[in-house]
Formats: structure tokens, sequence, C-alpha cells
């Protein structure tokens, strides 16, 4: 009998990185992840099919890492990467053991350890999965394992967009490359950075009132069925703060808005949303923070691989993290046999807490109720490098022990079990107060009126091609311009800007798009287009392969409803 409904949600998402820059914030990013993460999490669900369980993973894979993930130049460029790992780490297994070297027998044995472990990943890779992670995620997805969710395009900050048509064109450009890398259209979104905004009406300059819709139309407009929010949207309260395991804020005044009054709504079951027929779940907090929390949380036990000390010749992380005030110094050698025990116990204690959560639900209102984790899926590997094992264990313990648990993909639980309530959330996110700040504060607030400059621009240009020029060259260009635009909105400039992880290098990358993106409407404006110039352009910048410019067409603003609307404080155009 069951006791109620367990969603695994898994959020796949890295800011464009092909051909800008390798390390240490380049390419090579998106190869440790690929390693650590995207690799294993395959080879996860490919072991658990082969035992005859389905994995029931959610997984969201941003439209901008899928493009990644499917270009060629990073594929060998991934396979480079490993070559050079596996030869680093062989140079360690000729120095080691090193009698002026303590613990150096440990150290060949960690040193074989991860030469193995290298060379695994690579044959996953390059024999197994002949170097097309897209098709196998797609082969899983068809085989029912994993339901496979989309985003906006670029993961643009869709809140603080001024305009409804690019706002559309991220989810748009974004829904339409899932289906097209996928071989199916997506029925669930993550909205980049859990950003999410009502719908109000504003003052256009000319002194105009005009309704502009909540997000959820956008999505429904463009197919999508449902997204993730977190906990403090549904329940009220407080954020709790950064949800993201490693990176901490840099300098900034935060200002933290007021406690929200309690809601009455818990997170057992999803919602529809009130402007459209959207639904929304929101994390459970309890099962959400036991797993990524590395204060208190799984990951910060001391037996686990310390991510941030690594050998200063090879590069290979031989730590573990000791305790959370042992100084990088004075870590000790790590033991994999050792994390692998702590795995085990970790996904009893995580299987049972789901079990005992839905059961004291039922309990208490007899209903069965559904408890929604959502992560970042690079927690699992890349920063938590024992995680994609500790999914492993958690899926194979339910469907062994506890099949109680209904484990289900967030489209099949939305499919089986609609919501029965609307609920109108607040604007949120998932960043510190559970706001906007993160992405607009004093060090970003200059990146606004530029990306808004561009929206309106780029409006302007595509509205006096309205059909597809004859002009091959011309058509080139138009395309390439809705590219650039849609990669200077990415959330993750002023995301590392703000939180100072990358600040010059963030900060280069969207004066970079930009700049193109103004030196392409330059040539589309004069009737003068450099052949040479966009190639080179083109070169760069190649995702979004079969983007159609005219997603960029001027949306007619939408009417006032009858009914009495809150304005909005800042003009909208």
């Amino acid at each position: 009998m069951s006791v109620g409904q367990f969603v695994f949600m898994l959020h796949s998402h890295l800011p464009y990185y092909r051909k800008a820059g390798m390390w240490p914030f380049g390419e090579e990013n998106l190869y440790e992840c690929m390693a650590e993460t995207y690799v294993p999490l395959l080879n996860a669900i490919s072991e658990l099919y082969e035992e005859g369980i389905k994995a029931k993973l959610t997984v969201g894979i941003t439209p901008i890492l899928a493009e990644q993930l499917n270009d060629e130049h990073l594929k060998n460029g991934f396979v480079k990467y490993l070559d050079s790992r596996i030869a680093q780490v062989s140079k360690d297994l000729e120095r080691y053991p090193d009698p002026k070297v303590a613990h150096s027998q440990h150290l060949k044995y960690l040193a074989k350890y991860y030469y193995d472990w290298f060379n695994h990943i690579k044959d996953s890779f390059v024999n197994k999965y002949g170097l097309d992670l897209i098709g196998q995620f797609k082969k899983y997805q068809d085989l029912g394992c994993i339901e496979i969710t989309t985003s906006g395009a670029t993961h643009g900050f869709s809140p603080l967009l001024a305009t409804d048509s690019n706002l559309n064109a991220q989810f748009k450009v974004g829904s339409d490359t899932t289906k097209r890398l996928f071989g199916k259209k997506a029925c669930g979104c993550w909205l980049p950075e859990c950003a999410y905004r009502q719908g109000y009406e504003y003052v256009s300059k000319d002194g105009q009132k005009h309704w502009r819709p909540a997000i959820e139309v956008t999505l429904q407009n463009n197919d999508i069925e449902y997204f993730f929010t977190e906990s403090h949207v549904i329940e009220g309260g407080n954020s709790i703060g950064n949800r993201r395991v490693i990176g901490v804020y840099g300098n900034i005044e935060y200002i933290p808005l007021p406690e929200r009054p309690a809601t009455g709504y818990d997170t057992y079951s999803a919602y529809w949303l009130p402007d459209a027929q959207v639904a929304v779940m929101g994390r459970n907090d309890r099962a959400g923070y036991q797993v990524w929390s590395a204060a208190d949380g799984y990951p910060g036990d001391g037996c686990f691989r310390e991510f941030h000390k690594k050998d200063d010749k090879s590069g290979m992380h031989y730590w573990r993290i000791t305790s959370p005030t042992t100084d990088l110094g004075d870590k000790m050698l790590y033991d994999p046999v050792l994390a692998l025990n702590k795995v085990n116990e970790n996904s009893d204690h995580y299987t049972t807490l789901i079990y005992h959560m839905l059961n004291d639900y039922k309990k208490a209102t007899g209903k069965e109720g559904l408890v929604m984790v959502s992560f970042d899926t690079e927690l699992f590997g890349h920063w938590w490098f024992e995680g994609v094992e500790f999914i492993k264990q958690v899926i194979k313990k339910f469907a062994t022990y506890l099949p109680e648990v209904e484990r289900m993909t967030a489209g099949e639980y939305i499919h089986t079990y609609p919501p029965k309530e609307a609920i109108q959330i607040p604007e949120s996110s998932w960043g510190q107060g559970g706001h906007f700040y993160v992405w607009n504060n004093h060090l970003t607030e200059w990146m606004w009126p530029i990306i808004h400059a561009c929206e309106k621009r780029i409006n302007k240009i595509a509205d006096q091609y309205p059909e597809i020029p004859e002009d091959k060259l011309l058509h080139r260009a138009l395309n390439q311009m809705a590219r650039e635009n849609l990669l200077l909105q990415s959330s993750d400039w002023p995301f590392l800007i703000t939180t100072w992880q990358a600040k010059d290098y963030a900060t280069d990358r969207f004066r970079e798009h930009v700049d193109r993106f103004e030196k392409i409407c330059d040539m589309i404006e004069s009737g003068n287009i450099n052949d040479n110039e966009l190639k080179k352009i083109e070169s760069i910048d190649n995702c979004f392969s079969d983007i159609d410019y005219r997603v960029y067409q001027s949306i007619e603003e939408g009417v006032i409803p009858q009914q009495s609307r809150k304005l909005a404080p800042l003009y909208a155009d």
C-alpha cells in the first residue's frame, strides 16, 4: 500500500563556456562536471536499468548546457581533458611511494584509484556512449527511466526582462531546443534561479495603462505544464538562504525582506497558479536540507572527499574533509572505502526519513502526500564526489525495500495526481532572502539598462523583417543577433559578479556578448554586413542552430482587466 509519492529532481546547468577560456573559468569547468557528474549519473541510471530498476529521476538539462554537451568541439575537448588527467595521475604513480613523503604508500593507492576512475569515465564516454551524452539521456528518457525538463534557453533571469517578447524567446527557444535534442517536447521546466513574478499593471511613458501577464502565461504559451519553486514560496516565512553547497557571497550590503506570514499551505502537494493552467510544486525543506547542506547535511561528513585541496603537481584530490574546522594543510588522506561505507549509512537514513515523512503525513491527514526534492545536479559528483553513488543507492533501496514509497517523475506526478487547489505565489527566487537581490544589486545594477536596451533594439530590428529575407547573409546576421541577445541575458553573469566567484570573467563575458550583439545590429542597420566578421562570431557562439530571429518580433501589449490591479513602480515598455 502506498504511503505517498517521491519526486527526485536534478537541475543541470552551466553557462556557455565554449571557446571562452579554459581554466580557472571556461571549458574546463564543463569538462570537470562531465567527468564527475554527467557521465557518472548516466552510468548509475544505466546500471540500475540493467538491474531491472527504472531510476524515475526528473533530470532538468538547460538548453544552453544541452547544446554544449552536443557540441563536437567540446566533445573532443573532453576526451583531451580526460587524457590530460590520466597523464597527470600516471606521473603520481611513478613518484609514489616516496620515502621522503609521509603516507606515500596510501598516496600511490589513491593515484591508482584515480587512474582507474578516469580511465573508466573515458571508456564510458568513448566506447559505451559514443561521445553522445545527449543521445544517452534521450535513450533513458524513451525507456521511461528519466524525464527531461527544459528551462530558459540561456537561463535568463525571467522577472527582470523588460519585454514579453524577450521572456517568450527564452522559453520558446529553450523548449524548441529541448525537443530538437531529446526528440520530445518537455512538459516541465526549471525557472532560472527559481525566479518568479506575478502579473502586474504598469504605466508606459505615454501615460497608458497596460497589463503584463504573470510568468506562467508565457510558460503555458510554450506548452509547459509545471515548474518548481522553494518551500518558503509555498509555505511563507523566510528563505533559509543560499541553496548552493559551495560558494559564498562577496562584500555586498544584503538587505533582507520582512518575513512573510505563514500561508497555511505546505509542499505535500502541487498547486495550480491563478493566471494559467500551469502547476507549481515546492521543494520539501526538510528532505532537501538533509542533502544539500554542507554544514548539517550528508556532504559535510569528514569521510568525504575534500573539494578545495588538490595535489600541487597532478591536481588530484587526495584528501578528505576531516572536519569543517580543519585547515587545508591538516586534512587527512582520502579513503574511498570509508567514504563508500558512509554513503551506505546516508542512503539508509535518507530512504527511512522519506518513508516516515510520507507515512506520518498520511496518518495525520488521511491522504497521501508528495515529497519533492530538487538540487543542482552538479552537487552530486562534482562538489560532493560520492553524491552520484548516494543517488543510486537511494533509488535502489526504495525499489528493493520500500516499494510503499511511489517513486515518480515530476510529469508523472502532475498527470496522475493533478492539483486540486490554486494559489498565488509571490515574487521569489532561491537566492539569499528569497528575492532578486543576488542578481540586481549595487554591483550588477549597471547591467540591466544594457540588457533592456538590447531587448528593445532586437525587437525593433526583428519587426523590420516579418518575413525571412532572401539575402542569406542578412538572414545569418539576424539569427546570430538573436543568439548573442540570449547569451548576454544569462543569469550566470550577474550571479558570478555578486558572489565574487568569477567577477572579472563574468563581467568580460557579458561585455563580449553585448559587443558582438551591437556589432551585428550595426551591420544589419547599416546594410553593410561583413561576412568574415560574422563568420568569426558564428564560429564561437554556434548554439541554437535552428533559431528563428522572428521570435523577437514585438508581442502586442495586454489589455487591462476590469478588476483593480496594483501598479508596478517602474515603467515597462
